[in-house]
């Protein structure tokens, strides 16, 4: 379903709203990383409390754009605006339109980084979510692993080679997941959407400012 916001003609968005808002009202807005795991989320999601927002392709980096650039930004716009918190200096936590803003990519590395492309724009341009401790990142299931009708989740890739080779071992069998969309149903809702089952990490700013300490220690000099 594609939303245009008031106040702001042009800016469109694919926001699937949820119908309470506002801190203090247990509402969520759920990034993902496309249609079709925002299909498969809408799906299972508690339409009341859940909002969940697509991104188009993959983020740019917002730490290097302009404010008219981000604002311009097919997915930055529109999220800046549904959040409703205002942006920089003037982005103030207890004007969100949402309790928390969670971010859930496909479990592979493309995944990672448009999540952490996530966190850099959230970090450089509403940090005070940051601050006030309102952004988490679901842990979505790697890949799972079957042996005598025994089911193992894996939640990294060292943990699901460890339990591959396991199962293997005992004449079991392993899959790795191949993004959100190819869950199934249930697994979605347990996992990654009903707030009493997921694995979610609540993220700091000094969180993603080792985040980008990290990745420019180990990039290659120009």
């Amino acid at each position: 379903m594609t939303n245009m916001f008031p106040g702001r003609p042009g800016v469109a968005s694919k926001l699937d709203d949820c119908v309470i808002h506002g801190v203090g009202s247990g509402s969520e807005l759920i990034i993902v990383e496309g249609d079709s795991a925002a299909a498969a989320v809408i799906r299972v999601r508690d339409t009341r409390m859940q909002a969940v927002l697509p991104m188009q392709g993959k983020p740019l980096n917002a730490a290097r754009a302009s404010r008219r650039k981000v604002l311009a930004h097919p997915f930055f716009g529109p999220l800046t605006v549904a959040i409703g918190a205002g942006i920089e200096a003037d982005c103030e936590p207890q004007r969100a339109r949402y309790g928390r803003v969670l971010v859930l990519t496909d479990p592979d590395a493309d995944g990672i980084h448009c999540g952490f492309l996530v966190l850099l724009f959230l970090h450089r341009w509403l940090r005070p979510l940051l601050d006030a401790g309102r952004v988490e990142v679901v842990r979505p299931p790697w890949g799972e692993a079957v042996t005598a009708g025994e089911l193992e989740l894996a939640f990294s890739e060292p943990e699901f080679v460890t339990l591959a080779t396991r199962a293997r071992a005992r004449g079991g069998v392993a899959r790795r997941f191949r993004g959100l969309a190819a869950l199934d149903a249930h697994l979605i809702r347990e996992t990654c959407v009903d707030p009493a089952t997921r694995r979610t990490e609540r993220v700091s700013a000094a969180d993603v400012a080792l985040m980008i300490e990290v990745i420019a220690a180990v990039q290659p000099e120009e």
